[in-house]
């Protein structure tokens, strides 16, 4: 049974193009993170948790991968009677195919017909290309107890930040009077972290009449928000506490792979009351030989370790040779690093060789190096 009638709705649509060649041929949500996951495995995570049973997953730039990756519902314990994971992509309308969602709010408005067969009392729309943990149950609650047309889930980040963000202004009730758009000087620190509950028929209205407005950015924080805020909707803020990331560039990817090997994480991947889930990749366990050292790091199933491995995170089936030094870096499946060789503060996409002898990044450089081919030795 659905946890109060809610279904949930993930934008999986993103290009990531920040990442650059880590998204060339893959959408954002299917990104590498953390030894063994994708990004998308926690959003969808948090769903099966949080025993919401349906969700729609919106898709669209290189989705081919994700869209097989997330029909696979039996993952995240959705394929069960009355559950589901159901990919998204654009569709056709009056004959015509669009190539992509135009805006947040037309991804949704696409797919009212998917809705209504569901029949939901609410609906949770959220980013499917996040590092975070919440119950969405507790903003459900959250959103009753306010008796509130819309919950958007909030994050206090430092003021020196705030005009990086959607700002949400609140009474002393929690209750939204004010959105501002990345404003040059903010009221507030209370950042939109792009999780909303809206009820059903109450969106359904507002998302129909946006639909045809020429004038429209078919966007939530630009359009429908302030469009409820105008006619004076109930709109609450939910305060979000937890780790929470937004990966959107190749540093900050990094820094949330090396921040799973702080003393402090505060997103415990081990957790047993809220496991993150994820493809069970058959293949065998890692071998430390005895020339390998390893010094805080990530070492996932089938990695073979002959060098030496410094505050790191490998992923399966990882082979590090003989003399060959790893340090302060996310190396992806199947890399492969040469006997000598030297890796400083990168990521190492998937398959890669680096050949003997070669040194790659910097232990000094303010910005972590990317690597996507093969690098050869001296």
């Amino acid at each position: 049974m659905r946890q109060n009638n809610m279904l949930a709705m993930i934008l999986a649509g993103g290009r990531g193009t920040r990442l650059y060649a880590l998204t060339k041929k893959i959408a954002k949500p299917a990104v590498y993170y953390g030894g063994k996951y994708r990004i998308i495995d926690f959003p969808l995570s948090n769903c099966a948790n949080s025993n919401i049973n349906v969700v729609g997953v919106l898709t669209q730039y290189e989705s081919v991968l994700l869209n097989s990756y997330a029909a696979a519902g039996q993952r995240w314990g959705l394929d069960a009677k009355d559950s589901g994971v159901y990919v998204l992509p654009p569709r056709e309308k009056d004959g015509a195919a669009f190539d992509v969602y135009r805006g947040t709010a037309d991804a949704i408005s696409q797919n009212i017909d998917f809705i209504d067969s569901h029949n939901p009392e609410y609906v949770l729309i959220l980013s499917g290309d996040h590092i975070y943990k919440m119950d969405y149950s507790k903003m459900l609650s959250h959103h009753k107890a306010c008796d509130a047309d819309a919950t958007i889930a909030v994050l206090p980040v430092p003021m020196k930040e705030a005009s990086r963000f959607g700002i949400m202004n609140t009474d002393e009730t929690d209750r939204i009077v004010e959105f501002e758009e990345k404003p040059e000087h903010p009221k507030s620190n209370l950042a939109s972290m792009g999780i909303y509950i809206f009820n059903w028929k109450q969106l359904r209205k507002m998302l129909v009449a946006d639909m045809d407005d020429p004038n429209s950015n078919h966007d939530f924080g630009k359009d429908i928000i302030p469009a409820m805020l105008a006619e004076n909707k109930r709109l609450y803020a939910w305060k979000f506490k937890g780790y929470w990331k937004d990966v959107g560039t190749v540093d900050s990817l990094w820094e949330a792979n090396m921040d799973l090997l702080s003393k402090n994480n505060e997103l415990d991947l081990n957790d047993p009351n809220w496991k993150i889930y994820t493809e069970d990749v058959a293949t065998v366990p890692h071998y430390i030989g005895p020339d390998g050292k390893v010094d805080n790091a990530y070492i996932n199933q089938g990695c073979v370790i002959n060098g030496e491995i410094n505050n790191s995170v490998l992923f399966t089936n990882v082979k590090v040779s003989k003399n060959a030094k790893v340090n302060d870096s996310v190396l992806l499946p199947d890399v492969e690093v040469g006997e000598g060789a030297v890796i400083h503060r990168a990521i190492v996409m998937q398959g890669v060789k680096i050949d003997a002898g070669a040194v790659v990044g910097d232990p000094n450089s303010e910005e972590i190096e990317l690597i996507s081919k093969r690098v050869r030795g001296e």
